[in-house]
């Protein structure tokens, strides 16, 4: 059963290397996140998965120990999906987002549970996200989540997707219903509309909240801002 969930974004800006410059505006966000993973710490999980967006043929699962980078940023660094060696079976590269995972629980400590990480593709449709987040709330007596993805990328001129007047609205419904954990609200976010916005984060939310049928998990947001024009949204349900 599904004990606590945090919701964080995935930006590789999240990590100060690959930032640069720019890293002291994401330190609000990286502390929510902080915080965030301390929730799921509390919950004492069997189990921790983590579920990220994952480009074309990148999806599926990743075992404990499979190993990401930022070099494809400029950076000379690695990360470990659960830390410890890299298990024989994660011979495939963590997607971005899961590396973004990888190092928040590094950057956290995280030594509380197993971990494996989950690649999502955004054809995945609501129904199918709901399905898959059911069998994963079932794999251990007290399962966790952390789910990476971003809201629109569509709310200002200079946004990578340019500004879209629905981007606003649509990141404010998805930023009530993590704040509330409503399920429904979650699972009614439209595939279509998410991908026109480049909102990474609508298949691992719609995951959560068929993880999360059948609990009784409060929500909380912790961070919701969009600097460079990108929703982000820190949230946890316990």
């Amino acid at each position: 059963m599904l004990v606590a969930a945090a919701v964080c974004p995935c930006p590789p800006l999240l990590v100060p290397e690959v930032a640069v410059g720019a890293a002291p505006e994401m330190d609000a966000v990286r502390a929510a996140c902080t915080d965030a993973l301390g929730v799921l710490a509390a919950a004492r999980p069997d189990l921790l998965i983590v579920v990220g967006p994952a480009g074309p043929g990148e999806g599926g699962v990743f075992p404990q120990g499979g190993r990401g980078s930022f070099k494809g940023y400029g950076v000379d660094l690695d990360v470990r999906l659960g830390g410890g060696a890299q298990d024989a079976a994660a011979e495939r590269e963590l997607p971005s987002s899961l590396a973004v995972g990888a190092w928040l629980l590094e950057r956290t400590g995280w030594a509380d549970s197993p971990v494996e990480g989950l690649g999502v593709e955004e054809t995945l449709t609501p129904e199918r996200c709901a399905g898959r987040g059911r069998a994963l709330g079932e794999r251990a007596d007290r399962v966790a989540l952390l789910v990476l993805g971003d809201g629109s990328a569509c709310r200002t001129v200079k946004a990578p997707g340019y500004l879209d007047e629905r981007a606003a609205p649509y990141d404010a419904a998805a930023a009530r219903a993590l704040a509330t954990a409503d399920l429904p609200a979650l699972l009614s976010l439209d595939a279509d509309l998410a991908r026109a916005l480049k909102s990474s984060g609508r298949a691992p939310w719609q995951i959560l909240a068929g993880a999360a049928e059948g609990t009784d998990l409060d929500g909380s947001l912790l961070y919701e801002d969009a600097p460079y024009g990108v929703g982000y949204m820190v949230a946890t349900w316990s």
